[in-house]
């Protein structure tokens, strides 16, 4: 019996070891995006490549801009305080400026990816600034800590608008982007004049959940572990990061704006999120939408709803 116990032991303490082998691993892929000459991405995969993608993770790579710059974008630089170099486009409105809209995208995406919602901002008569975030598009990294340290880089956008005399600041961002405004809000002392936040996640362990969800695997015990190695491995106490929690201290007038068919945000976290707001709010649940915004089935919606924000 003794014997026993001592295999049975024995083999929960290495299935322990091996999982959290995996989880870091996992961990270190979810935050890390490789330079495009690192890794190859291969497009047929075997029986082995798939397994080793479920065992280690996967090789992502940093998305680059896919439009270039002309002569109406201003390309804007700004070092974080750990030396990172980040890349924005400044865009003018031709119309009667009535103030700046301050963008930030998702995990893994960059300012290519919402020029068409700052299009739309600009023909409501708002000029845009457009940021990458720390390890995507055109800016420095390759580590992301999906809204912790983010948090800066809002901060520091924030400040360069309002140091260029802006003095009608909304905030806008997307998924990740999203969650990096409510903590950078949470944190500081910004004061923007309205914000906009599309599908943000209401914890770290609810983003992993909701990409281990993707990969049809169990989300529990994975997300709580990929959340603790990824805060270890980039030095920070991950289970702090809860948008749900930072909305609490934003006191100006929040749209909160979600898509039914989101597979990665739940509905439970969008509630939550607004329920916490105690500033002047409003939600709006998109039915066609996934974990999108602009959906093309809903376009004249969205447009409608952040210009009547805007204005009221």
């Amino acid at each position: 019996m003794k014997r026993l116990i001592k295999i049975l032991l024995g083999t929960l303490l290495f299935v322990f070891i091996l999982i959290n082998i995996i989880t870091a691993f996992h961990a270190y892929k979810f935050t890390h995006f490789y330079n495009a000459d690192e890794i190859i991405v291969k497009q047929d995969q075997n029986g082995w490549d798939k397994t080793e993608d479920i065992l280690f993770g996967i090789d992502v790579p940093k998305k680059p801009n896919t439009i270039t710059a002309d002569s109406t974008f201003e390309t804007i630089y700004l070092t974080t305080k750990d030396g990172i170099k980040l890349q924005g486009w400044y865009l003018k409105t031709a119309d009667s400026v009535k103030g700046t809209v301050v963008m930030f995208h998702g995990h893994g995406s960059n300012k290519s990816g919402i020029i068409l919602e700052s299009e739309a901002f600009r023909k409501m008569g708002y000029n845009t600034l457009l940021i990458d975030f720390r390890a995507h598009g055109g800016s420095g990294g390759n580590t992301t800590t999906i809204g912790y340290y983010e948090a800066k880089d809002v901060d520091l956008a924030y400040e360069f608008i309002k140091n260029r005399g802006e003095k009608n600041i909304v905030l806008w961002g997307i998924s990740m982007g999203a969650a990096a405004i409510s903590k950078a809000i949470s944190d500081d002392t910004l004061q923007p004049s309205k914000i906009i936040l599309e599908m943000p996640y209401g914890s770290i362990v609810k983003a992993a959940e909701g990409r281990i969800k993707m990969m049809h695997l169990p989300p529990e015990p994975l997300a709580t572990l990929i959340t603790f190695w990824g805060g270890a491995e980039h030095g920070f106490w991950a289970f702090d990061m809860k948008p749900t929690e930072f909305v609490k201290k934003i006191n100006c007038p929040v749209l909160l704006q979600w898509g039914k068919k989101d597979p990665r945000v739940t509905s439970g976290e969008i509630d939550l999120i607004y329920a916490n707001i105690t500033a002047p709010k409003k939600l709006v649940v998109y039915a066609s939408a996934a974990h999108e915004s602009l959906c093309k089935k809903e376009n004249t919606k969205w447009v409608s709803e952040v210009q009547n924000f805007l204005k009221n």
